[in-house]
């Protein structure tokens, strides 16, 4: 299983149209898509994101990114590596 998500902070988005926040990041030197979904934002927090969903992905940034690193093992092939709340399991 990859070991360390390195995320390339200039690269985050918030899609608030997708209601999702979006960056790039790099594990074991490979670099990869990642979308977290609102929804596990929401399961995190306890708030539903609005304003602030980028706020929330920040804050909770360690767990975001060991639910990463976990989801991506699921499922390495592919383009962009979605990250629900079905993952936080």
């Amino acid at each position: 299983m990859p070991s360390h998500l390195q995320i390339d902070h200039a690269s985050i988005i918030d899609n608030d149209t997708a209601r999702q926040v979006e960056f790039v990041g790099e594990v074991d030197g490979e670099e990869y898509e990642f979308a977290v979904r609102y929804s596990v934002l929401k399961e995190l927090s306890g708030d539903e994101p609005e304003e602030d969903a980028l706020e929330l992905f920040e804050r909770f940034g360690d767990q975001i990114t060991d639910v990463c690193i976990e989801a991506l093992a699921k499922r390495p092939a592919a383009t962009v590596v979605v990250v629900d709340e079905d993952d936080l399991e």
